[in-house]
């Protein structure tokens, strides 16, 4: 058996090991326990309302968790601190939500970094399925509210639509398989980030990760998921507006593989031709 992955068993004491994360056992569930320690990163900018939803949510295996306030007015980061006393939290000193996850990204120590969003709207209980995908050999667990079991309280009819058009064209463009492309509830291997090197600061950010993942060829996991509303305050999400900016990274993306594909094979040529003269 792997020594990522044991049985949790009743004589078996996690805790029991030294300091070390080897042969240190989180138990999980009642017949999972593992031993990377996971990080949870939540960008959060004025949400002090919701974090009390957010943080009864999260198990208490976690390893820690990672808040990037975004210079809110509210009292977001007492309010984390009394919920989460070993809550890290980080200052982001640019803007957007690609921003803040990737400044989160760098503070994280554990092996496996879940990304959850602040507004009530994701289940920390759904952290379970997204790890024993990663430690049955995932690199990638995304969340999706259309795969089987999955849905969504919080998405108009032109959202879903926009959603499904974007989705296909990353699936035919980029040999993906996705049945959801803009939702930000996933989770990865921390290595994972030195092979899809992100760069973008706005909510496309996730359809970013999502064709970099691809083009990089990790082995990504679809975990059905169920998006809730959000519970107060207005999300800063525009439809039209961020979809446009979301195509943009699509095609972006799609010119950078043609532009790749085309340096790979220029210097071949060129040799040939030289050897040839």
């Amino acid at each position: 058996m792997s020594s990522a992955l044991q049985p949790a068993t009743a004589d078996h004491d996690p805790s029991a090991t030294g300091p070390s994360t080897a042969g240190k056992y989180r138990p999980v569930s009642s017949h999972l326990a593992i031993a990377p320690p996971v990080s949870v990163v939540i960008p959060a900018m004025n949400e002090a309302e919701n974090l009390p939803y957010v943080f009864k949510t999260l198990p208490d295996w976690i390893h820690e968790v990672v808040l990037v306030d975004g210079n809110s007015t509210d009292n977001t980061v007492e309010v984390a601190r009394e919920l989460w006393p070993d809550v890290k939290v980080v200052g982001q000193r640019g803007k957007g939500k690609g921003d803040a996850l990737i400044t989160g990204f760098k503070e994280c120590t554990g092996d496996i970094i879940v990304m959850v969003d602040a507004d009530g709207s994701a289940d920390g209980q759904e952290i379970v399925s997204y790890v024993s995908a990663l430690v049955s050999g995932a690199d990638f667990a995304k969340g999706s509210r259309f795969a089987n079991g999955g849905g969504t309280d919080d998405m108009t009819f032109i959202r879903r639509l926009g959603n499904a058009a974007l989705c296909a064209v990353v699936n035919r463009k980029f040999g993906a398989r996705y049945t959801d492309l803009c939702y930000g509830y996933n989770a990865f291997w921390r290595h994972c980030l030195d092979k899809i090197d992100l760069d973008c600061t706005g909510f496309e950010v996730e359809t970013l990760m999502n064709i970099r993942v691809v083009k990089a060829g990790l082995k990504v996991q679809e975990i059905p998921s169920h998006e809730y509303l959000r519970i107060h305050g207005t999300s800063n999400l525009r439809a039209v507006r961020d979809g446009l900016r979301v195509l943009r990274v699509i095609l972006q993306e799609r010119s950078n593989r043609r532009a790749l594909r085309s340096r790979t094979h220029s210097p071949v040529l060129g040799a040939v031709r030289g050897k040839v003269s």
